[in-house]
C-alpha cells in the first residue's frame, strides 16, 4: 500500500530540510543492497556529516523543483536511487562511499550536485582527493606559526644588528 498524501508531505519536508543544510549531494544506484548494507553505509557516512536518503524519485523531484541549487540532480533521478547529502566533510564522505563501494561492489555512482552544478564520477573523484578540513586547518595553522616565528626573528634581529653596527663603529674610532 502506498503512502498517504500527508506521509508524502512529511517526506518532502524532511528532504527539503536536509537539502537546505547540505553542501553536496551524490546520487547512487542502491539496487542489490540489503537493508543491513544500507545501514552499514549510513553508519560509515554519519561521522562525515552525511545522510543517506532512499526515497522515490518523484518525491525528490518535488523537493528540488523550487531550488535551483539542486535542480541539476533531476538528470540522475532515474531508476533506483539513493541520495547522499553531505553537510560537512565532503572529501571524507566521498572516500567513505568509495570504500563501501569497493567492499560491496553493488552500488553505482550516477553523479552529484555541488553549488548548482552537476558533477560526473571523475569530478567527484577529484574532489575526494582534496585535503580534509582537518588537514587544511593544520596547514593554515602551520603557515601562521611559521610566519609568526619569522616576524619574531626579524624583530629581534633589528636591535642585534644595530648593536653590532655601533660596536664596529666604536672599535674603528
Amino acid at each position: 500500500m502506498g503512502k498517504s498524501k500527508a506521509e508524502k508531505s512529511v517526506v518532502i519536508t524532511d528532504l527539503k530540510e536536509n537539502l537546505s543544510q547540505a553542501q553536496m549531494a551524490m546520487v547512487i544506484d542502491p539496487q542489490g543492497l540489503t537493508v543491513a548494507e544500507i545501514t552499514d553505509l549510513r553508519r560509515k557516512l554519519l561521522p562525515k556529516g552525511t545522510v543517506c536518503k532512499v526515497t522515490k524519485n518523484t518525491l525528490m523531484k518535488i523537493a528540488i523543483e523550487d531550488n535551483p541549487t539542486w535542480q541539476p540532480m533531476e538528470e540522475f533521478l532515474k531508476g533506483s536511487t539513493a541520495v547522499l547529502l553531505t553537510k560537512e566533510d565532503i572529501p571524507g564522505a566521498i572516500k567513505a562511499y568509495q570504500e563501501f563501494q569497493k567492499a560491496t561492489k553493488k552500488t553505482e555512482l550516477k553523479g552529484g550536485v555541488m553549488e548548482g552544478k552537476a558533477l560526473n564520477e571523475s569530478q567527484i573523484k577529484a574532489i575526494s582527493e582534496l585535503p580534509s578540513k582537518e588537514q587544511l586547518m593544520g596547514q593554515v595553522a602551520g603557515a601562521i606559526n611559521s610566519l609568526a616565528a619569522k616576524i619574531a626573528i626579524a624583530i629581534n634581529e633589528v636591535p642585534s644588528s644595530l648593536a653590532r653596527g655601533i660596536k664596529a663603529v666604536s672599535e674603528k674610532e
